[in-house]
């Protein structure tokens, strides 16, 4: 029988960021030198996960308000691009690599999730062609740096859930927000604006004037619903704007875990630190992303 460590492979590295640990090294320390530490130590963060070109500086405002000193654990919550879910998956991987250090999983974690029923397992196929987890890979462990030795990750896909699976998962891993030694990172862009196959959304308020204006109002309506931190305005938010946040399962996981929480009367508050967009759209033949970075924190 044999004893092999599975690795899930830095498969975006080269690609999506840097392979060259000391190159990006250099760049994520560039981008997290322009960004203040105003709301650490944070209990959870969204942040992007786009090309690092695009999302790199954004990304860096939530990493900032990670504290390595008390973070032993790192839940990663990414939504699913590639394969079709409908509830959460675990990786097949003991190891993630990255060109940094390589980032090990935290199997006992992993077993009394896998012992609940509700997750499924995907394959390392599926773990390598996915980039909503790994793009925070490379952050995590240059936040981690000086405690690199004294932390495990635990890597979740969230499929496709529906609102009473968000619930569900979200009072799950409730009891894991609540422990100020775990860090919650939560994967999402914001708005995938254009006529392109890939996107097929263009909500256009005029009144905003240009488009990329309005595409920041849409997100910034979003993004407040969010800091008031209630699941169902969110929710609701969704349906009725229809706004293509790929991240918003696991965003609707988390709330629901702190809606729980508030309910032992923890006081939590979440703020959003920076909003960018892959480029300004002007006119109906152009596209663009957004990316907002933000953090809870507990008192």
């Amino acid at each position: 029988m044999s004893n092999r460590v599975v690795c899930r492979e830095a498969s975006h590295a080269g690609s999506w960021y840097s392979a060259s640990g000391s190159q990006l090294n250099a760049q994520l320390e560039g981008w997290l030198s322009q960004a203040q530490s105003t709301i650490r130590p944070a209990r959870a963060i969204i942040a992007p996960h786009a090309g690092y070109t695009y999302c790199g500086a954004c990304a860096a405002h939530a990493y900032k308000q990670v504290d390595p000193s008390i973070t032993r654990r790192v839940f990663i919550l990414g939504p699913s691009h590639h394969v079709p879910l409908s509830r959460c998956a675990l990786s097949p991987a003991e190891v993630y690599r990255t060109p940094l250090y390589d980032l090990r999983i935290d199997q006992k974690v992993y077993a009394d999730l896998w012992k609940t029923g509700l997750f499924e397992r995907m394959s390392l196929k599926a773990d390598e062609d996915e980039h909503s987890i790994e793009m925070h890979l490379p952050y995590t462990a240059k936040a981690m740096e000086s405690h690199k030795d004294e932390f495990s990750i635990v890597p979740v896909l969230v499929g496709a859930l529906s609102e009473s699976r968000e619930q569900e998962y979200g009072k799950l891993l409730s009891k894991y927000l609540a422990d100020p030694s775990n860090l919650f990172i939560i994967s999402s862009d914001f708005c995938h604006w254009g006529k392109c196959q890939r996107f097929r959304y263009t909500y256009y308020d005029e009144s905003q004037g240009e488009i990329y204006r309005s595409i920041e109002h849409l997100d910034k309506m979003g993004m407040g619903i969010i800091e008031q931190l209630d699941p169902i305005s969110f929710t609701n938010y969704l349906k009725k704007y229809r706004n293509t946040i790929c991240g918003r399962h696991p965003i609707g996981v988390l709330l629901n875990a702190v809606a729980e929480l508030r309910k032992s009367d923890l006081e939590m508050n979440f703020t959003f630190l920076n909003y960018a967009q892959s480029s300004e759209c002007r006119n109906w033949q152009d596209s663009s992303v957004s990316y907002a970075a933000g953090a809870l924190t507990v008192h």
